[in-house]
C-alpha cells in the first residue's frame, strides 16, 4: 500500500512539474509605453497584445504616464522578473538609453517602438518613416496654399520623431521660402504631445500673425488645440491645418472642413510587426532582414520603417477602414 501511495505521489509531482514548466516556458515580452494621452496608443497596445498571445507569448505591460524616471523603474522590475525582451515607447529619447544599458546587463535585447531611443547600443527600431510624414504634410499644404504666411507647430524635442517630421517639412518648404512665396512667421516646439500645448501656441501665433494662411501641425492631438484657437477667431476652415495619426476627432474635422489633411499610419501593421519581431527575438530565432539602419547617435540600429499615407476628405473613408474595427 505504501508503495502505491508513493508511486501515486510521484506521478502527481511529475504532472505538476510538467504543468508548471510548461507555463514558465512561455516567452515573456515586456511592453513599456509612454501614456494613453493620445487616442492611437490604446490601439497599439491592443493589437500588440493580441498578436503576442496568438504566438503563445506572455505580455507584461506598464505605462509611465509621461514620467521617464517611472519608466526606468518599470523596466527594472520587468528585467528582474525575467522578461526575454523589452519593447519600449520611450518617454524621453535620451533618458531611455539608461533602460537599454540596464537591459543589456541582464542580457535582454530592446526594441524601440515608434520613437527612437538615442545615444545607446539599441538592438532594433520599428516605426514609420517620420521624414516622409513631414514631407507629406508640407507637400499637401503647399499644393493647396503655395503662397502666404506659414506657422510650424512641432512636437516635443524629447521625441526624435518631432525632429524628423520637421526636417521633412523643411525639405519641402525650402524652395518656396527661397523664392519668397512662403514666409515661416511662427516656428515652435511644444513641451509635450498635448492639445493644450497646440492651443497655447496657436493663440500666441494669432496675436502676432492674425492673417496666418497655413499651419503645419505635427499631429492630430496638437491640431485639436490649434483648431480650437482658430475657432475662437472665426478662422477654422479659413486656415489650412495639417495633422498626423488620423484619429477620430481629426477625421471629423476633415469632413467638416476645419482640417485639410492628416497622415494615416496603419497601426495594425506596426503593432503586429513589432509583436512578431519581439517574439522572434525572445525565442532567439533568426530575425528577418529589416529594411533600413538608423543612426541613433551611437550605433547604426537595424530598423523597419513602414509607409504612411495621406488622408483627406476624398480618401478618408477608404483609408481609415482597416483600423476602424479596433475599438
Amino acid at each position: 500500500m505504501k508503495t502505491r501511495i508513493f508511486f501515486g505521489m510521484a506521478i502527481a509531482s511529475l504532472f505538476l512539474l510538467v504543468l508548471f514548466s510548461g507555463c514558465s516556458s512561455k516567452r515573456q515580452v515586456g511592453l513599456l509605453m509612454d501614456s494613453f494621452a493620445q487616442e492611437r496608443w490604446a490601439k497599439d497596445k491592443q493589437i500588440f497584445e493580441k498578436r503576442i498571445k496568438e504566438l503563445s507569448g506572455q505580455l507584461l505591460f506598464d505605462t509611465a504616464n509621461g514620467n521617464p524616471d517611472r519608466q526606468f523603474e518599470q523596466a527594472r522590475k520587468f528585467l528582474e522578473s525575467g522578461v526575454d525582451v523589452l519593447v519600449i515607447v520611450p518617454v524621453d529619447q535620451y533618458q531611455a538609453g539608461k533602460i537599454v544599458k540596464l537591459a543589456h546587463k541582464h542580457g535582454v535585447p530592446v526594441i524601440s517602438y515608434d520613437r527612437l531611443i538615442r545615444n545607446c547600443d539599441l538592438d532594433f527600431y520599428i516605426s514609420f518613416d517620420n521624414l516622409e510624414i513631414g514631407q507629406l504634410q508640407a507637400e499637401y499644404l503647399t499644393r493647396v496654399c503655395p503662397k502666404g504666411k506659414y506657422a510650424i507647430i512641432s512636437g516635443p524635442t524629447s521625441d526624435h520623431n518631432s525632429m524628423m517630421i520637421k526636417t521633412g517639412q523643411l525639405n519641402v518648404l525650402g524652395p518656396y521660402i527661397d523664392r519668397g512665396d512662403i514666409r515661416v512667421v511662427f516656428d515652435k516646439f511644444v513641451s509635450r504631445w498635448d492639445k493644450g500645448e497646440g492651443y497655447r501656441l496657436m493663440k500666441e501665433c494669432l496675436k502676432q500673425n492674425p492673417d496666418i494662411n497655413a499651419v503645419l501641425v505635427a499631429n492630430d492631438d496638437l491640431a485639436t488645440g490649434v483648431v480650437n484657437a482658430l475657432e475662437e477667431k472665426n478662422l477654422a476652415g479659413k486656415v489650412w491645418v495639417s495633422g498626423q495619426d488620423a484619429d477620430r476627432l481629426a477625421c471629423e474635422r476633415i469632413m467638416a472642413g476645419k482640417q485639410v489633411m492628416t497622415v494615416y499610419k496603419p497601426i495594425e501593421n506596426l503593432a503586429t510587426s513589432a509583436a512578431e519581431l519581439a517574439m522572434k527575438v525572445a525565442q532567439k530565432s533568426p530575425v528577418p532582414s529589416l529594411n533600413m539602419s538608423i543612426n541613433n547617435g551611437t550605433y547604426m540600429v537595424p530598423a523597419l520603417l513602414l509607409q504612411p499615407n495621406v488622408v483627406n476628405k476624398e480618401t478618408i473613408k477608404l483609408t481609415i477602414v482597416p483600423d476602424s474595427t479596433i475599438k
